[in-house]
């Protein structure tokens, strides 16, 4: 099948007119490894029968966007498209017909990757199946709706280029920062925005709301950040969803299945490598100690609903009930994702590194003080420290999305 896809996909109707030669099993099977790095399926998989072939919807603070087909069908794919389309649209965000990408789509990332491993992804898409699945338009708020305004969210936020290896770290860490900062795009969750959604100048890996939930910081801060992580504890993570200081989450386990549990351990041991080297950006902010009755009372609501598998002391069952004390995501500045799980309930993801399953129940018929105690409560025991919650703040999580 790929020797009849890959030359369609290369050689008909190229805007150019330019033929390019088959790419090797070498080039596809990189571009492969890529793709997974950067997690495309994740975003372009509505339909688990038809990867790559778009529709998912992506609720931004801005409305909703729908991943585009990335499988090369001709009419509602990328079949057409030729190397300099495919280049320009990673490279810059703008699309074959000239109309600009919304960011959602990280073409902010991508433009940091070098050109070989731009068309090794090409290579690798033009091997999937072709799928006629055409998205539907965004569903974002006047002015948003008009693409005309991405060209001056681009020349105020975009900055191209390729990454720019530091000639004074080692090739681990080159290839880490290479990875992190361009196709995998960790801070396009793990970086505050501002009002326009473009990350916050120099608070990069500070932590972000992603629909919901908190994407913790991956810098080197104290309480909140990977300060306590060793460089085996990021890689664990990565590769199973989880270590003996956290789980990962309902977004970030999709990340882990769909991308970091199939990438290479080279790739993963480099990811590490350089996120434990990013230094505590923004301090932390300054902690008051809860009241002594609400540490009390979500004391009371502990032991009642929680120490059969966290214990009294917070320790749980490391790799199966996540520790407690010095959890990173636990004082997170935001309380969002805790009280999203408490609510919601939680599943730890099952990898090949680690098959056996966990799981938490909601809690959805705690009040809204008696969550924001609890959750105050396990947020500043056992020496942690973070903002107390408030039930306004809880009230807030229970709207739906």
């Amino acid at each position: 099948m790929r020797a009849i896809l890959v030359p369609l996909l290369l050689c008909g109707a190229f805007a150019s007119g330019e033929c390019v030669a088959e790419p090797s099993d070498d080039v596809i099977a990189r571009g492969k490894a890529l793709t997974i790095a950067g997690d495309c399926a994740s975003c372009h998989t509505a339909d688990p029968a038809k990867p790559f072939a778009g529709g998912k919807r992506i609720d931004t603070p801005f409305g909703a966007v729908f991943s585009p087909n990335l499988t090369p069908d001709r009419d509602t794919g990328i079949g057409g498209w030729s190397v300099d389309d495919f280049l320009r649209a990673l490279r810059t965000g703008v699309s074959p017909s000239g109309t600009h990408y919304y960011p959602a789509f990280p073409y902010p990332n991508f433009t940091k990757l070098i050109r070989d491993d731009i068309l090794a992804i090409r290579a690798y898409l033009a091997t999937l199946e072709p799928v006629s699945n055409k998205a539907p338009p965004p569903e974002l708020r006047w002015p948003l709706n008009d693409r005309v305004l991405m060209r001056a969210w681009d020349y105020l936020f975009f900055v191209p280029g390729i990454f720019q290896p530091d000639q004074g770290k080692s090739a681990q860490w080159n290839r880490g920062g290479y990875l992190v900062e361009g196709v995998a795009h960790c801070g396009a969750c793990h970086t505050p925005k501002n009002a326009f959604g473009a990350d916050r100048r120099g608070q990069a890996f500070g932590g972000s709301m992603v629909q919901g939930m908190f994407a913790p910081r991956l810098d080197g801060a104290e309480r909140s950040g990977l300060k306590s992580w060793s460089v085996d504890d990021i890689v664990e993570y990565l590769q199973s969803g989880r270590n003996g200081h956290s789980h990962a989450g309902p977004l970030m386990s999709e990340v882990v299945v769909n991308s970091t549990s199939k990438m290479s351990d080279a790739d993963v041991r480099a990811i590490a490598v350089y996120l434990k080297a990013l230094p505590a950006g923004a301090p932390e902010p300054a902690v008051a100690p809860p009241s002594p009755a609400q540490m009390s009372d979500g004391e009371r609501i502990y032991r009642g609903s929680c120490v059969a598998c966290h214990e009294l002391d917070g320790s749980g069952s490391p790799r199966i009930y996540p520790p407690l004390p010095g959890n990173a995501n636990l004082q997170s500045a935001d309380p969002a994702s805790t009280l999203r799980i408490i609510l919601d309930g939680a599943q730890t993801v099952t990898t090949p590194r680690a098959p056996n399953a966990g799981s938490m129940p909601s809690y959805p018929k705690l009040t809204d003080q008696e969550i924001a105690d609890v959750a105050t409560y396990i947020r500043n025991s056992w020496g942690n420290a973070a903002p107390a919650v408030t039930a306004d703040q809880v009230a807030k999580a229970r709207q739906p999305k």
